[in-house]
């Protein structure tokens, strides 16, 4: 197991009921830190003893049938929690941040449409080309720092050659993708600084896109061909009038692209290597695998993996209305009205009433059982192409013969916020301490 997520000894129940009798905020903090450094362990000891963990601040569900239980139930545990925020950011409703409304099932299904998973064949030659052309630059050194310098990298072409939304510069782009998504997914505290730069950047986007739509728009007028890219599908496509999709909804879309691809993209790339790497006969049956023509038989190790530390571990829901969770079980638990809930997909993929084995790496995993990419009616739209991303990077790096991570602290996975990978450098030549 990888540093973050390490289980280790101690009970962290009797710890954090002793400090609630003392300091209920001091217990809060507890959980917070153990959540950020100790996510296996605590997650074991509740599913096992207390697996809906009611605390003052929130709610956390950790057993596989409750997990997809709340994020079955869109209309009573809602995406209010963080809805807002991204609206804020985008001037205007977003999808993501809707539950069950003709907008969000409208632009969902207009977005699956346009996100074709038969692009999923052309996209993976495409990043394989672009991850080489990065490793191929990082060798003359003989380390490559994985998250800007690949993951990061190629995500960000994903947004320019595919999605079509380049930005300004991947810099910029990028810039406004982590200002936008920080504040809905990690200001916790409601900080005014990171909200008021996540408005400040959404509003650059917007203003960019509304830029580069009257520059396609112009070229159709002339007769000039459009890139092959889901922003010309967008601007091709012609709906019904009443349907209620103008140039200011297909914007918010697109801005949506990159804010769903750009940090969860890497992040499950650097989180698949870690668990690969920290594991050295499981690297070396990956590395064997990456090199066959078939990348079906290599795509099982990235799953697996993910696993063990997805990048999404919490996904924050808040309840409407007073629900009986897991009602006629041994843990029914009513959740009150204005409950933060935390669904913890890390824990439900760990349970041991659905899950064989889950302590052992194994690649016959069943696909139902993965909750990498959300459950229910906030699942990822665009899953086929972001599969095919995620796995095809992760791939042709382990293709590289030797690739290793360097011994710490040098070769740990640095996050921004305990969340968002920053910094990853692995080493790609030979693994002295393997001989």
């Amino acid at each position: 197991m990888g540093a973050v997520g390490q289980a280790t000894t101690g009970d962290h129940l009797a710890r954090y009921d002793a400090a609630m009798a003392r300091d209920p905020m001091a217990a809060f903090a507890l959980v917070r830190e153990w959540m950020r450094t100790d996510w296996r362990a605590l997650f074991a000891q509740l599913r096992e003893r207390r697996p809906v963990f009611v605390t003052p601040a929130f709610t956390v569900v950790t057993r596989f049938a409750d997990v997809t239980e709340v994020l079955s139930l869109e209309q009573v545990f809602t995406v209010r929690a963080f809805g807002p925020r991204l609206d804020a950011a985008l001037g205007g409703p977003f999808m993501l941040g809707r539950d069950a409304t003709p907008m969000n099932w409208r632009e969902k299904g207009l977005m699956q449409v346009m996100l074709a998973p038969q692009d999923a064949a052309r996209l993976r030659d495409l990043v394989g080309r672009i991850a080489d052309e990065a490793l191929d630059a990082a060798s003359a050194t003989g380390r490559i720092e994985a998250v800007g310098e690949l993951f990061r990298h190629v995500a960000l072409r994903v947004c320019g050659e595919y999605f079509g939304f380049p930005g300004p510069s991947p810099a910029i782009l990028s810039g406004w993708t982590r200002a936008v998504v920080t504040d809905g997914f990690a200001n916790f505290h409601g900080d005014p600084e990171i909200q008021a730069a996540s408005v400040r950047a959404g509003g650059e986007m917007m203003a960019y896109l509304r830029g580069l739509l009257a520059e396609r728009r112009a070229d159709m007028a002339a007769g000039r061909p459009l890139p092959e890219d889901v922003f010309s599908r967008l601007i091709r496509t012609t709906l019904p009038a009443e349907v209620g999709v103008d140039d200011e909804r297909l914007l918010i879309n697109m801005a949506g692209l990159p804010l769903g691809f750009v940090e969860s993209g890497p992040g499950a790339m650097a989180e698949a290597v870690e668990q690969i790497m920290i594991r050295p006969q499981v690297r070396a049956a990956a590395a064997a695998a990456a090199v066959d023509s078939d990348p079906a038989r290599f795509d099982p190790y990235v799953w697996e993996a993910l696993r063990f530390s997805p990048f999404f571990k919490l996904l924050p829901r808040l309840c409407e209305r007073d629900h009986v969770l897991a009602a006629g079980t041994p843990r029914e638990t009513l959740v009150p009205a204005g409950t933060f809930v935390l669904a913890a997909p890390a824990s439900a993929m760990f349970d041991s009433d659905v899950v064989e084995a889950p302590d052992e790496f194994r690649l016959d995993r069943p696909g139902h059982l993965q909750l990498y990419f959300g459950h229910g009616h906030h699942a990822c739209l665009g899953v086929h192409p972001a599969r095919a991303v995620i796995c095809e990077v992760v791939r042709r790096l382990l293709r590289r013969p030797g690739a290793h991570p360097l011994p710490p602290p040098d070769g740990a996975l640095v996050r921004d916020h305990g969340i968002f990978p920053d910094r990853f450098v692995l080493a790609l030549g030979p693994d002295t301490k393997e001989g």
